[in-house]
């Protein structure tokens, strides 16, 4: 089980922008492909962003071109930029670490969530 702690987030106009970060302890992430999911009310969890430990990214279409997955390897820390925010962004942030098992990805520990509010 990966521990991981996450910051950032909070309530910003639109158009603002917001990071959020997600630190992992105990254990090294360099090796695990990291994700941030979003959850807004009466909706299913979805997937945002996600970063394999090759540094290939995928984005959901309605975060293109505004949000930004990076890590840091050395700092065990995997970031979400997001920029040009809406309403729609309104949801609480999950982050995860997983590896892919069968083709399958498996998460192997979530961070506690932080919530993004979009409002003016």
């Amino acid at each position: 089980q990966v521990e991981l702690v996450q910051s950032g987030g909070g309530s910003v106009q639109p158009g603002g922008s917001l990071r959020l970060s997600c630190a992992a302890s105990g254990t090294d992430i360099s090796m695990y492909t990291l994700s941030w999911e979003r959850q807004a009310p009466e909706t299913q969890r979805e997937l945002v962003a996600r970063i394999n430990d090759g540094g290939i990214i995928n984005y959901a279409d309605s975060v293109k071109g505004r949000f930004t997955i990076s890590r840091n390897n050395a700092e065990n820390t995997v970031y979400l930029q997001k920029n040009n925010l809406n309403s729609e962004d309104t949801a609480l942030y999950f982050c995860n670490a997983g590896t892919y098992v069968g083709g399958v990805f498996v998460a192997r520990g979530w961070g506690q969530g932080t919530q993004v509010t979009v409002s003016s």
